[in-house]
């Protein structure tokens, strides 16, 4: 039978309790009319994966498979499913119900995402799946199992924040990145790379800062530093000197840092909140008509369009470390350590068929 990770019980509150890992049986897939069987070979871990172990995230279940990003090759075809996707590479779409709706997603029930929640049945840490044939892109040729698994979620979320919301994916504007490391944030200084923006980072590691420089920022600095603004604005070109659009994952104190490089009329375009799940929203900022727009994930349309642009640029996701084997418990709990730590540049992977060994890239 073929086999997939879940979490399992423990006793503990949310934020102290950490869900181990088990692997488990699961059924064999019996496909219907329009479904594929997919053969997963890799899958990668996001930032909600950590807070399922931790009950920090809603809906949590005990009976669905880890993980949103997958990659795999199709092996079988329902009788109405296309034949032609037989053998083909092909990476998730990583959620459900949202379709071209530029506000959100259609559906009433909301967006479901993949992968250890009661919302949506399917994970992508298991090592055969059955998904709707319109629910799969064909993988980009120039990726390597472990970078197109690494691509959905994060790519999806940065493509949307960037390109749909912050209306600045456009050559010669300044684009400030938030917490370079993380999976989003890299997508994102790719993307704007590829549009020909001029992208400025923040960090809390020298060394992550000199990784994105490597990518193509111009520069970046620490956040940890008093006023960092301050040395953010020493980095700007003199004919723009301002920052047109700050992509942020963290919050915190972004608004008062960043409303300080902001043009007029900026944009903080948002993705999410690591530092506190509420941040202060001041009258400098509404003076300055800075605009604060919200971004999650994305829609069906803006995945097919994230691919293309991936595609055309012949993008390749930043893979922090990859380790082998769906039954290899300890190196896949060394990813998770690896994400509370915050120690990855890129994403964490998992070669689901392979032997109990560890690889970095």
């Amino acid at each position: 039978m073929p086999k997939a990770i879940f979490i399992t019980p423990a006793e503990g509150k949310p934020g102290k309790v950490y869900y181990p890992l088990a692997v488990k049986d699961i059924p064999s897939p019996n496909p219907g009319p329009k479904d594929l069987v997919i053969s997963l070979k890799t899958a990668a871990l996001n930032h909600r994966d950590l807070f399922i172990r931790q009950h920090l995230y809603p809906a949590i279940s005990f009976d669905t498979p880890l993980l949103a990003d997958g990659y795999g090759i199709v092996i079988a075809a329902g009788p109405e499913a296309s034949k032609s996707w037989i053998g083909k590479q092909v990476i998730l779409t990583p959620g459900r119900g949202w379709k071209n709706d530029p506000d959100g997603p259609e559906s009433p029930k909301g967006y479901k995402i993949l992968g250890g929640t009661s919302t949506f049945p399917l994970g992508t840490l298991q090592e055969v799946a059955l998904v709707d044939e319109s629910e799969v892109e064909e993988a980009p040729a120039h990726l390597n199992p472990s970078e197109a698994a690494a691509l959905p979620l994060t790519g999806l979320t940065g493509w949307r924040v960037f390109v749909s919301k912050s209306g600045n994916a456009l050559p010669g504007r300044n684009i400030l990145v938030t917490g370079i490391g993380g999976g989003v944030a890299l997508n994102v200084l790719q993307f704007a790379v590829a549009k020909g923006c001029n992208v400025y980072v923040t960090s809390g590691d020298q060394a992550k800062i000199d990784k994105a420089k490597s990518l193509g920022a111009k520069g970046g600095v620490i956040y940890k530093i008093k006023n960092w603004e301050n040395d953010l604005k020493k980095l700007l070109p003199k004919d723009r000197p301002f920052i047109d659009a700050v992509i942020d994952g963290a919050g915190g104190d972004i608004i008062k840092r960043a409303g300080r490089v902001l043009k007029l009329g900026g944009v903080i375009a948002q993705y999410g909140m690591t530092v506190s799940p509420k941040m202060e929203w001041s009258m400098p900022a509404v003076l300055s008509n800075i605009e604060l727009k919200g971004s999650t994930m994305g829609s069906r349309q803006e995945f097919s369009e994230m691919i293309a642009f991936v595609n055309e640029h012949k993008i390749k996701p930043i893979v922090s470390r990859v380790v082998k084997g769906i039954d290899n418990i300890k190196d896949i709990d060394s990813l998770f350590d690896d994400m509370k730590n915050g120690t990855q540049f890129g994403k964490l992977v998992i070669e689901i068929t392979g032997e109990q060994s560890s690889s970095k890239l």
